[in-house]
This record gives structure tokens, sequence and C-alpha cells, in this order.
């Protein structure tokens, strides 16, 4: 018999005994201490059923342990159409929206979810548009579920020792001076931004472009890209709606009614 490892109050684990008799190890005792022990109480999130999965030093909840959280609490439905204005299909790259019925009164909690070949895994490469999808349904769920913890399938590629060899031929010709918008690290942290913040790419690019002063971000240092992506996850999180303020400021002028 199966016994389903829970988190204790005080951040512990009970080890559970599958059926051929073994014991889960204690390797992560010391995480658990330190993990989302409130969150994973209250929405009874399990370990050993992968529902939550401890990666570089942090929690992520994963889209299944959403997905069992919404039928333990009896989701009316989940309604996830496609966001054409954010879609383009040539490049594979995809936005979709998805809304979150708790009950057949409930208005929806809504979320969004973007998929690209630049942020994505290269093993799941060609399946952008159902990443895409998923990352919104996982938003969406987080947010009428009030889920603190990012899902694993909203954040970008992770390094992999399988990838470093391939890698390169995915990269786009780096520039003279090697930085290449700050290395793919760098980049793969201003996208989760943009995406968890729900921030416009290009208003960010030209905020980039001009807090590192440069004419193209391109031309942009690797420390210039690393200190503007730790201002912007600063501000997104102090005060999100003034760091909108800024970014709308570099919205293209509209042209004058009447001008010839």
């Amino acid at each position: 018999m199966t016994e389903t490892a829970q988190v204790a109050g005080k951040g512990t684990t009970k080890m559970a005994t599958t059926s051929t008799g073994t014991k889960t190890p204690k390797v992560l005792s010391n995480e658990l201490k330190h993990g989302p022990s409130e969150s994973a109480n209250s929405n009874r999130f399990s370990v050993e059923s992968g529902d939550l999965l401890w990666l570089d030093g942090h929690w992520y909840v994963t889209h299944s342990g959403l997905i069992r959280l919404a039928r333990r609490n009896r989701c009316a439905g989940i309604h996830v159409e496609p966001v054409a204005q954010f879609s383009d299909p040539t490049t594979s790259r995809w936005a979709f929206k998805a809304t979150v019925y708790k009950s057949r009164t409930c208005r929806g909690f809504v979320g969004y979810g973007d998929a690209d070949p630049t942020n994505v895994s290269a093993l799941v490469r060609g399946a952008e548009m159902r990443v895409a999808e998923t990352r919104a349904v996982n938003r969406a769920l987080r947010k009428a579920y009030g889920v603190g913890v990012c899902s694993v399938e909203e954040i970008g590629s992770l390094p992999r020792a399988s990838e470093s060899v391939t890698q390169p031929k995915k990269l786009p010709p780096q520039p003279a001076n090697g930085n290449g918008y700050g290395g793919p690290k760098v980049r793969d942290r201003l996208c989760q931004l943009i995406r968890q913040h729900e921030l416009d790419g290009e208003l960010v690019k030209a905020y980039a472009t001009d807090f590192c002063g440069v004419k193209t971000l391109r031309e942009a240092r690797r420390e210039q890209v690393e200190n503007f992506v730790t201002h912007l996850a600063d501000w997104a999180e102090k005060d999100r709606n003034a760091l909108l303020c800024q970014l709308n400021s570099y919205l293209p002028p509209k042209p004058k009614e009447g001008a010839a």
C-alpha cells in the first residue's frame, strides 16, 4: 500500500512506503523546512504525487498538481482560446487566454500564456502551441485558487548538459562584443519577467535600450542587461502600475487628426 507523503506544519515529511517496500529518500527534508508548507497544506499538494518540484533552489507546482487541485475543489470548467493578436504560426509563436470558472456563478479567473522557440526547452521544440496553452491554464488556475508558487511549465528553458552541445547552432549570430543580449540565461529571465507580470515585450525592449544608453539592445554589455533585468524585476514587484506608466511612455506617438 502506498502512502502519500505530506508536508507537515513544521516542514518535515513522513516517509512513504511503496508497494515494493522501498521508502522515499530524505533528500528533500531540508528543502521542505523552507518550502511552501502553508500553500502545500492549504491546497493539499503532495510532493510524492508530483504536485510540487524542487528545482535550482526553488519550489514549483506542476500542471498535474494544479489539475488535481481543480478537481478536488469541483472546478466548474476551464475555457481556453488562442490570442491571434500575439500569435504567429509561421515563427511558432503562440499565445493563449484561459478562464477558470470555480462555480457556475463564477465570473472567471483569467490567465495568459505564450511560447515560442526561444522560451521552451529543446525537448518540446515543435510543441509551442501546447506549451502556451498549458501555461495559460496554469496561470488561471493559480489565480483562481490562490497558489503563489510559480508552475514549472511557466519558466523558460532550463540549462541542460545535453543542450549545451546543440545550443550554439540554435542561437542567432553573436555580435563582435560577444554579449548576445546578455547571454541566454539573462534573456530567459527577462522573458520570464515579461510573462510573469504580463508586460509588453516591445515596450520593455525600448525601455531596456534607453536604460542601457545604446541605440540597439544588441550593443549593450552583459553587465548593463543584467542590471536592467534586476531593476525591472524589482520595480515590477514593488509597483507594477508605475512600471506600466513608464513603459507606456515608449509608445509611438499617435498621428494628429486632420494632418495632411
